[in-house]
């Protein structure tokens, strides 16, 4: 029997599973996760496209995005920008 490895950039369709995906890993709160998860919707997108339009390899935006890496706010800003999104800060609701 052969197990594929699953990869979560397959299952990014649209724009809403982008959304859900971001939001998930803001409000998570962990820079590793969000990295990875960034990773994943970029692959979605096309990796090349994404590093072509913030400026930077494939390879060096692979490796921004790792469990390995430490992208500058900036790169993440950029990488958010390519894939058609910005951030939003909201006030936090007390429970």
């Amino acid at each position: 029997m052969k197990i594929a490895k699953w990869n979560p950039a397959e299952f990014i369709d649209t724009k809403e599973d982008v959304i859900a995906h971001l939001e998930v890993a803001l409000e998570d709160g962990d820079m590793e996760f969000l990295l990875k998860t960034l990773g994943y919707i970029a692959r979605s997108e096309g990796m090349a496209q994404i590093a072509r339009e913030v400026g930077v390899t494939r390879e060096a935006l692979y490796k921004s995005l790792s469990p390995e890496g430490n992208p500058s706010f900036n790169t993440v800003m950029k990488v958010l920008d390519a894939l058609g999104f910005r951030l939003k800060v909201e006030q936090k609701v007390s429970a």
